[in-house]
């Protein structure tokens, strides 16, 4: 089997508390994408998909996050680690890792 053939690509979603600075943000967004290329990962494309916004309730007594998406390819499993490792990490609000359908399957699925 090719290297193609073995990777798996996932998503992951955080949400930061919106009050910390700009600085900061993009030192915890740094992390996680350095946590992911540590433990195997290659990172497809990162973005702040939604930089403010109103939680529907309090996260550790947090009103306001950033939205943060990771779009991320991997050959083995590595969300165990990179799990863990964000757990620990007390700035990352919430965060969700899935796996996501190659798109050829997507369309067949449409058809």
């Amino acid at each position: 089997m090719e290297k193609n053939e073995l990777e798996k690509k996932y998503e992951l979603m955080m949400i930061v508390d919106a009050k910390f600075n700009k600085e900061d943000k993009e030192a915890i967004f740094k992390e996680t994408t350095d946590t992911i290329i540590k433990s195997g990962g290659k990172i497809i494309n990162s973005h702040v998909w939604i930089e403010k916004h109103k939680l529907t309730f309090d996260i550790k007594k947090c009103k306001e996050g950033t939205y943060y998406i990771i779009n991320f390819e991997s050959g083995g499993n590595i969300n165990e680690k990179v799990c863990s490792i964000l757990k620990l990490n007390e700035r990352i609000l919430r965060f969700l890792i899935t796996k996501t359908e190659p798109r050829a399957v997507l369309e067949a699925g449409r058809l």
